[in-house]
């Protein structure tokens, strides 16, 4: 399994999944495109990744002129995009009955809209080559597929891209455009150590209704994806794989 020929844009790289993403798709694609919002991470990355096949964009993924800046880089480049994954986002936890209109709205234009007009804006760039074989990857998460308290709004997002991901992969199969989603369930990314140690309750309780009884690590998600972007899923579009350790069976 390769990703020889493919030419990626990842989202939110800054860390946890994302990044563990990025890393991966920088160590076996052809090229790779990151975007992260926060300049900490942005300047710890370039270093990181100084002289690796790819380049790291700072910026939030709703400015529409930074998605300009990087198909405008990929075609000086060369390295035109095939492959998407859109992975940026935001956790939102908040009583349903406490939530406002500005709420919805922030949790909606971060975890959705985003996604929706940058995956609308590469893939016409994408159709102006006259080429087939494109794969995006959305990346929901098992509260939108199951549902938890207090994440109502949140869970509204991930459950409107799942349905974003099933219409577009209907729409765009003629052309050659697959579109699938992974649900992650409890991962081990930057707040796992602090979560355990401050609410160890909760934590036991995770872990109880976790069959695999483990949490899962960000490379088990990056792995599911990399499938994906691969040509060995080529017959995989408008599906829904849920990652969690069998929390949604269990």
């Amino acid at each position: 399994m390769t990703l020889e020929n493919k030419i990626v844009l990842v989202t939110g790289i800054g860390k946890g999944i994302g990044y563990e993403i990025f890393k991966n798709c920088v160590s076996n694609a052809e090229y790779t495109y990151g975007i992260t919002r926060s300049k900490k991470d942005y300047q710890k990355l370039k270093k990181q990744f100084k002289k690796k096949n790819c380049q790291i964009f700072f910026g939030d993924i709703k400015n529409i002129n930074l998605i300009n800046k990087i198909i405008f880089y990929s075609k000086k480049k060369r390295k035109r995009i095939n492959c998407l994954v859109n992975n940026a986002g935001e956790r939102q936890r908040q009583d349903f009955l406490k939530l406002n209109k500005k709420n919805i709205k922030n949790i909606f234009e971060n975890n959705f809209f985003s996604h929706f007009f940058l995956t609308q804006k590469i893939v016409l760039e994408f159709l102006k080559q006259k080429k087939n074989n494109f794969s995006i990857v959305n990346i929901g998460s098992i509260v939108g597929v199951n549902g938890f308290s207090g994440l109502s709004g949140y869970a509204s997002t991930k459950q409107a891209l799942e349905g974003f991901t099933k219409s577009v992969a209907v729409e765009l199969a003629s052309k050659k455009i697959r579109v699938n989603i992974v649900h992650p369930g409890f991962i081990k990314t930057s707040y796992f150590e602090n979560f355990k140690k401050k609410r160890r309750k909760i934590y036991n309780w995770t872990l109880s209704r976790i069959p695999l009884k483990e949490w899962g690590n960000s490379s088990d998600i990056s792995n599911v994806v990399y499938f994906l972007l691969s040509d060995n899923s080529k017959y995989i579009t408008g599906q829904s794989i849920i990652c969690d350790g069998g929390w949604i069976s269990g």
